[in-house]
Order: C-alpha cells, then sequence, then structure tokens
C-alpha cells in the first residue's frame, strides 16, 4: 500500500530542495533565467508540440544536473573541508556533467531555433 502522508513529505523535501538550488546557487539562477529567455523564444517563433518536448527535456536535464551536482559539493565539503585530490576531482567530475549536459541542451536548441530564427530574420 502507498502511504499518503508519506509520499506528500517527500515532496515537500523535494521542493524544498528546488527552492534551495534556485536561491542559493548562482549557476542554477542563471539556467532559470536562460530557460525563460528560451521560452519566450519558443512562445515568439511557435515552436510545435515536438520542439517544446525536446526544449522542455533539456531544461529539466540541465537544472536535474545542477541539483546533482550542487548535492555532491556538498556532501564532498562535509566530509573533507580541506582540500583532497579526490574531493576535488569528483567535484570536477559532477560539474563536467552540468557542462556537458548545458553543451547538448545549446546543440538542441541550435537544432530547434536555428531554422526558425534564421526564416525570421530572412523575413525581417
Amino acid at each position: 500500500m502507498v502511504d499518503i502522508r508519506k509520499m506528500i513529505r517527500s515532496f515537500s523535501y523535494a521542493f524544498e530542495g528546488v527552492v534551495a538550488l534556485f536561491r542559493y546557487e548562482n549557476n542554477a539562477r542563471f539556467h532559470l533565467i536562460a530557460a525563460f529567455g528560451v521560452v519566450l523564444l519558443g512562445i515568439v517563433l511557435g515552436l510545435e508540440r515536438f520542439e517544446w518536448a525536446l526544449v522542455a527535456i533539456v531544461i529539466g536535464a540541465v537544472w536535474a544536473a545542477e541539483a546533482f551536482n550542487t548535492a555532491i559539493e556538498k556532501l564532498c565539503d562535509l566530509v573533507s573541508p580541506d582540500y583532497h585530490p579526490q574531493i576535488k576531482a569528483a567535484k570536477d567530475l559532477a560539474a563536467a556533467g552540468v557542462m556537458i549536459t548545458s553543451v547538448v541542451a545549446v546543440v538542441v536548441g541550435a537544432i530547434v531555433f536555428g531554422g526558425k530564427l534564421w526564416c525570421w530574420f530572412l523575413n525581417m
């Protein structure tokens, strides 16, 4: 059986994490602002449903990568507040995950928006 109270409590913890992510993490705020810009551009250019789905997937992936990166960094800082090469490697790898996800999002954005922007500029 599903414990509804436990599930609601879990969702409330997750929501607290989302609020903390965008409240305290500079890079997450940057990605939030970028996502708003992308959504506005998508509205202006009239994206199709499939294009919206791709945009939503990569936006969510970048935000999730930021959340995982932040969690790993905070855990590393707790475990080893002083410099340690393995902690540095863990943090660098987590940051690389965000960067890779962000680059993929830019590529998807170029594919989705590129042709539409090109046509829009030609028709100006």
